[in-house]
């Protein structure tokens, strides 16, 4: 059985630990490559001796340097992101990319390296939470127009960016099946705002703290009862696996922007 070759960008942080891991004990996939910057002091080092479950013949690579990969894994920060997507571009080379915090430019880079090669982004890899989507869609147009909806999401004291990708995938959705504009209805901040709240709005709000994998809840709420539809994450193996099953969806896959809810098979 041909195993699908996974290089893995960022692989010395936590997300990239979980990426290693994941394919190294997915049936259908290896870890071929485990990339880290040029200046790192893990190059060359077997990568078994910081995660056992990898591969005992895989080292530390420098993340320039792309061969004998079938499918390259990103979950890195957005910077990092804009070179690895680059490189992936001129070697030809399929891409998950897990990477949140981008902007409308970062965007534009994502759809323009599609016309030349396959690339799955997503927010979140986890089959639970595109589920989720599917539902806060459902609870948008089944509830009328004097709802109030609001996001709450909680991650990680080292996480950097606030709202996740996942709350605003989460907001996106429900705007989406609500017919509106997400950037106009979205409130991020009420500190300074002197008037109660807009039934035509999607509240955020953000934790952040500890070691909390990932918590994410849409609330729908009206006088007399509230629905709150949550999904929690104990584990970045959960997001990791999810990936490694984009990786192998994506090979032979022309080129083009997809997302989780192909992969599954939602849309």
């Amino acid at each position: 059985m041909t195993k699908n070759r996974i290089g893995v960008f960022g692989a010395n942080g936590r997300m990239g630990s979980a990426l290693l891991e994941a394919a190294s004990t997915k049936e259908h996939s290896e870890l071929a490559a485990a990339y880290v910057r040029s200046s790192s002091p893990l190059l060359g080092i077997n990568v078994n001796q910081l995660n056992s479950a990898a591969d005992k013949t895989v080292t530390f690579s420098d993340e320039a340097n792309i061969t004998n990969v079938d499918v390259l894994i990103d979950f890195t920060l957005p910077a990092g992101m804009r070179t690895h997507l680059q490189t992936a571009v001129k070697q030809g080379v399929p891409m998950v990319i897990g990477t949140t915090g981008l902007n409308e430019a970062d965007m534009t880079l994502l759809h323009e390296a599609a016309n030349h090669i396959p690339i799955v982004f997503a927010r979140n890899y986890s089959v639970g939470v595109n589920v989720l989507l599917n539902l806060v869609q459902t609870a948008a147009t089944k509830f009328g127009d004097d709802m109030d909806i609001e996001i709450f999401e909680a991650h990680h004291r080292h996480k950097i960016d606030a709202p996740s990708g996942t709350a605003l995938a989460i907001g996106e959705a429900i705007a989406d099946a609500k017919g509106w504009d997400h950037d106009k209805v979205a409130v991020y901040d009420r500190s300074k705002v002197e008037q109660a709240k807009s039934q035509n709005e999607i509240g955020y709000s953000v934790l952040r703290g500890g070691d909390i994998v990932g918590e994410h809840t849409a609330y729908f709420a009206t006088m007399g009862e509230r629905l709150e539809l949550t999904h929690k994450a104990s584990s970045r193996m959960t997001f990791a696996l999810g990936a490694i099953r984009a990786a192998g969806w994506l090979i032979n896959k022309p080129a083009g922007l997809y997302d989780m809810q192909d992969v599954l098979d939602l849309k």
